[in-house]
């Protein structure tokens, strides 16, 4: 299975009650924090909410 690094670049201070716990779901807590996850549909779609918060490259 093809990896995903996703790493939390901006605040989720302002963000909606979904992002965060999208980003909480994904163990993003901090500015800075990464993770590395298996590509598929799934993360796909967390992604795309957090997609203005995190960036994403493969691993």
């Amino acid at each position: 299975m093809e990896k995903v690094k996703i790493t939390l670049t901006k605040s989720l201070i302002s963000s909606k009650p979904n992002q965060r716990a999208t980003a909480a779901s994904l163990g993003l807590r901090k500015i800075g924090d990464s993770i590395v996850h298996d590509a598929g549909p799934v993360l796909d779609g967390k992604v795309k909410v957090l997609r203005h918060l995190v960036t994403v490259e493969k691993a």
